[in-house]
């Protein structure tokens, strides 16, 4: 139910995941349950390549998950970046 500890680590493996998504390579995400982490993961993936971080959640409920980005920390720690440029705080 937490956010990455080391948010620099996390976005370059999620910037990594994205550039090899980018060039054909099969990229997969995934935590225990599946919900949380795992969207929270995709919610990111999708501000990375450039839809806004207040639409992320959203878009991850209605394309992969109702309920996933569980916890108001991950929800936060989604708002919190931005596109292209990672972190915003």
């Amino acid at each position: 139910f937490w956010v990455p500890t080391d948010r620099d680590d996390a976005l370059a493996a999620l910037s990594d995941a994205l550039h090899r998504a980018r060039a054909g390579q099969r990229v997969e995400v995934g935590c225990a349950g599946g919900i949380g982490r795992t969207g929270t993961a995709l919610a990111a993936l999708a501000v990375l390549d450039g839809l806004p971080s207040a639409e992320a959640v959203p878009w991850v409920r209605r394309t992969y998950h109702p309920r996933a980005v569980e916890t108001p920390w991950q929800r936060w720690w989604v708002r919190r970046l931005r596109g292209g440029s990672g972190w915003s705080g």
